[in-house]
């Protein structure tokens, strides 16, 4: 039988994720350190490990919760038909996952591709990059609305990729997800 959470560990988890969301806004993701956030939080280190494995699982959290949010006001907008209006909407999504490398790291490991056992928030984000592609797809003789999907969702992440390799770092994102959407989509 499963126990209902405390209040008092949720308030503590709460503490521990604003406290990191804090030291976020000030030295980047990346820069962030546990000892920072327990600090800032007024709790012992042994707390912050009683609710995150590592510093990565509490990345899931953030990352993840802000993936979700862009992906909820990217759903709340306008569905894009072509290519070029889809690379656009998903410019902000793009922005955030490139913004460090040590954030879009976090975000493909965690992701679900990489074999982590837990189905964090970062993984649920990306099935709900999926579910909103699929109501973006044009119904093809020739493709499934999932197929279609999936393809949008390979070339983002490829895009992105290819944004912190040495030899395809001087075209950006956004524009190689556009071209990437035209070919797969005309």
């Amino acid at each position: 039988m499963n126990k209902p959470v405390q209040a008092r560990t949720l308030k503590t988890r709460s503490k521990l994720t604003e406290a990191a969301r804090a030291v976020v806004a000030r030295s980047g993701y990346e820069g962030l350190r546990v000892e920072e956030v327990v600090q800032r939080a007024g709790v012992a280190k042994g707390t912050f490990f009683a609710h995150f494995r590592d510093k990565d699982a509490l990345m899931d959290q953030l990352l993840g919760a802000e993936m979700a949010l862009i992906l909820s006001r990217i759903e709340a907008g306008p569905v894009p038909r072509t290519p070029d209006e889809m690379a656009e909407a998903l410019a902000p999504l793009v922005h955030f996952m490139t913004s460090e490398r040590y954030v879009f790291d976090v975000i493909l490991r965690y992701s679900g591709a990489a074999g982590i056992s837990d189905v964090g928030p970062i993984a649920r984000s990306f099935e709900q990059q999926f579910r909103l592609f699929v109501t973006w797809a044009e119904p093809r003789e020739t493709m499934s609305a999932e197929l279609q999907a999936e393809g949008i969702q390979a070339f983002l992440i490829q895009a992105m990729s290819l944004q912190f390799c040495a030899l395809h770092a001087s075209s950006q994102a956004q524009d190689r997800l556009t071209n990437y959407l035209r070919a797969w989509l005309r």
